[in-house]
């Protein structure tokens, strides 16, 4: 009897629930094609979780993430909690997992399909061909650093935070990036901001020390603000990035447009031991909750992301990725990546066009 693999699947808000139920239903047919055995069981974070226990993280959530063999997640947020208490807003159930499951490495593949090229606010020849994974720290600096807080000085409010990392944040995440660019074109870029902040000094230190173990991997070294500018002039460029958390976390979105949309960039968040976390990049999108309307594609190649890293499912992973590839070459679009000609469809009909190309197993 083959192994079942237990997903802790959270929804989420806004539209969330909508495209994890394509994912799911993806995986299904993966289940269908390949006799692999899935089980899953739904959960609360973020604003649902709010409206029924009150807390952004319930601790049964917490826990069925702890025994589960991934995380499958939607979306969190909506502009509803914007007023709340900013210690249970939603986003506060994303950071607490992310620090409680210890997943400290980010994965933002950013691929741009031939079929999208012409998507993307770039020139196609530009973009074309952008093949980049971006590895970004996730649970140290800026938004985990202490002290922080907003406090009365000299009679006026101030508000401060602190980036701090340790050594050992440091190498385990850039070891990591060298890991990986080993398996791809041995090409690393590391991101800071050495002339000015300490921290990235720090960070550059222990990088140049970590690549005397990595002498086939060709290294270089970029400023954060020349790398956003970069990332637009020539993407082609790079193979594989790194960057502490702040960095990655304005990179990585700015990088996601390259593909057309937000709806193209899929992630996973891992750790050295226990289950990792696999998300959409994109946010929630109330603006377009339940309107058959929401790209599910970033959300289906996070599922293919949890196959391949949690499950080592390489087979199973590899044909999603082509289901997907195929319904984008014979037209189909989601309204954020139309173009003229192409044929528009809905969450649910993607989801659908996406199963069906893997059951009936007319891959290349």
């Amino acid at each position: 009897m083959s192994k079942t693999y237990k997903i802790a699947v959270l929804p989420g808000d806004g539209i969330g629930p909508e495209i994890i139920d394509q994912g799911i239903k993806v995986l299904n047919a993966v289940s269908k094609r390949f006799g692999v055995n899935f089980e899953f069981t739904k959960a609360l974070i973020g604003g649902a979780a709010i409206d029924v226990e009150g807390v952004p993280l319930p601790d049964s959530t917490l826990e069925l993430a702890k025994n589960s063999d991934a995380v499958f997640m939607g979306s969190i947020g909506d502009w509803k909690y914007d007023k709340l208490d900013p210690a249970i807003r939603p986003e506060c159930g994303l950071l607490k997992i992310r620090k409680e499951l210890n997943l400290f490495a980010n994965l933002r593949p950013v691929v741009v399909y031939d079929e999208l090229a012409a998507s993307s606010t770039l020139k196609e020849d530009v973009v074309k061909g952008v093949d980049i994974m971006m590895v970004r720290e996730l649970t140290s600096g800026l938004y985990f650093g202490e002290p922080k807080g907003i406090e009365l000085r000299n009679g006026e409010k101030v508000g401060f935070n602190t980036m701090i990392y340790k050594e050992s944040e440091i190498e385990r995440i850039v070891r990591l990036a060298f890991d990986i660019a080993m398996k791809r074109r041995k090409k690393l870029c590391s991101v800071d901001k050495a002339n000015v902040l300490d921290v990235s000094r720090l960070w550059r230190e222990v990088v140049e020390r970590v690549a005397k173990d990595y002498p086939e991997v060709e290294l270089s070294h970029i400023y954060v603000d020349n790398a956003a500018m970069q990332l637009v002039r020539n993407p082609k460029q790079y193979d594989v990035m790194v960057m502490e958390n702040m960095f990655g976390d304005i990179l990585s979105d700015e990088a996601s447009m390259l593909t057309g949309s937000l709806g193209m960039l899929a992630s996973a968040s891992l750790t050295d031991k226990g289950p990792a976390l696999y998300e959409p990049s994109h946010g929630s999108a109330p603006d377009i909750k339940g309107q058959d309307k929401a790209n599910p594609i970033a959300t289906i190649m996070s599922a293919a992301m949890m196959l391949k890293y949690s499950f080592n499912l390489d087979k199973e992973a590899n044909a999603m990725e082509e289901a997907i590839k195929q319904v984008l070459k014979e037209g189909y679009r989601t309204a954020d990546i139309m173009s003229e000609g192409a044929s528009l469809v809905g969450t649910n009909k993607m989801g659908d066009l996406v199963s069906e190309k893997i059951v009936c197993n007319i891959l290349n």
